[in-house]
């Protein structure tokens, strides 16, 4: 995520490399006006799905659009047992004049490759990822929802697909994007979420793959928030491998705390989280208003101590599927704090109504960050 926002001309969009072979049975408009009405996020699967192939010998190829449907995996297929697979989350939005858009493309391009080396599988050049998303979103255009807080989910994915049992780099591997009419993250909308901190499992340490945007990250906190949704939580907040002092991240979002004089600090980017895309833009936009920001090690005990005597006014998390999202209680084994006064706080509002009014269209683009698809 190195590039500039604003040379994204220097990038090609390699669409047209990418053959559209259009389903013959596609579902019927009135159904799918009724799975747009009120989509479940990641539940409704639009018509096609975008592919290509790789294999050792050959490079990138067979690039094309076809029916969405169930892949065909060999047994013995590497990501089957050896875990080889990385994903991307990115999202198109539909503006009020009809035309659709997608936010900082280049960006989950890139660490979408930067994924793909820490497992050890081929890197997709950035114009096939953006071409393979340009391509999706054209073909299925007509699932692009509109309206407020609604979005076309797109998940790019690779994975290991040689048939062979050893444990060494798979010579072949599938990349596809699939995408999904989304409504808002939380099926209640947009409210203060409540954080259990997990003081006795670890996302990642130091020279794992908490940097990469992989399925086993997710799986190993999926436990960890199991134990919190027992205690009543919404989500879990994990600390540092080394120390069990320091905030990391949520399972799947990045972690903002906001000071009563209105500094903000995040979690440094250690290797062991993930560079999220909302949080970079989040870094920006708070430093255009003029906050003193901070991306450092952030002691537990210090954010404990600044609810506790008010120095810390609001925290928040923030990813690409719920954007962002204020954090309303933070709890563990021997403390149960409240944010503030449990509430949405002016900052957290702030920057989440200038991240969207930017993505919908409804505010001026000063960065370039958005990419016109239609």
């Amino acid at each position: 995520m190195t590039r500039s926002d604003t040379d994204l001309a220097t990038v090609a969009v390699a669409e047209d490399a990418f053959v559209v072979h259009r389903t013959g049975s596609p579902l019927p408009d009135a159904q799918r006006e009724a799975a747009l009405a009120q989509p479940k996020f990641g539940t409704v699967f639009t018509d096609h799905m975008a592919r290509a192939t790789w294999t050792a010998g050959d490079g990138w190829h067979d690039r094309r659009v076809e029916r969405y449907g169930p892949l065909q995996l060999d047994p013995a297929a590497a990501v089957l047992h050896y875990g080889q697979e990385i994903f991307e989350g990115l999202k198109a939005y539909r503006h009020d004049d009809g035309s659709v858009w997608t936010f900082r493309p280049w960006a989950n391009a890139a660490r979408f490759a930067a994924s793909a080396y820490r497992i050890a599988l081929p890197e997709l050049p950035q114009e096939d990822f953006l071409g393979a998303i340009t391509a999706l979103v054209r073909t299925d255009a007509a699932w692009v929802p509109g309206g407020e807080e609604m979005s076309l989910y797109l998940r790019p994915f690779m994975y290991a697909s040689e048939r062979f049992l050893g444990v060494r780099p798979s010579l072949e591997a599938e990349f596809l994007v699939i995408a999904s009419p989304v409504g808002p993250y939380f099926a209640g909308g947009v409210q203060p979420v409540s954080i259990w901190v997990a003081q006795d499992f670890h996302r990642a340490g130091a020279g794992g793959t908490g940097a990469a945007k992989f399925g086993g990250n997710y799986a190993g906190s999926l436990l960890p928030q199991q134990v919190a949704h027992a205690k009543g939580f919404d989500q879990v907040c994990f600390l540092d491998a080394a120390t069990n002092s320091v905030l990391e991240e949520l399972g799947g979002m990045n972690v903002f705390v906001v000071e009563a004089d209105g500094r903000v600090s995040t979690p440094e980017l250690t290797g062991s989280i993930l560079e999220g895309v909302t949080r970079s833009s989040i870094l920006r936009l708070l430093s255009d208003a003029g906050h003193e920001v901070a991306e450092r090690r952030i002691p537990l005990d210090e954010v404990r101590a600044g609810l506790a005597d008010g120095r810390v006014a609001e925290v928040f998390a923030c990813g690409t599927a719920a954007v962002v999202t204020p954090i309303g209680r933070l709890a563990g084994d021997d403390f149960d704090l409240t944010v503030g006064d449990g509430t949405s706080g002016p900052v957290t509002t702030r920057i989440r109504a200038q991240l969207t009014d930017i993505q919908y269209g409804r505010a001026a683009d000063p960065h370039g960050w958005m990419h016109r698809l239609i």
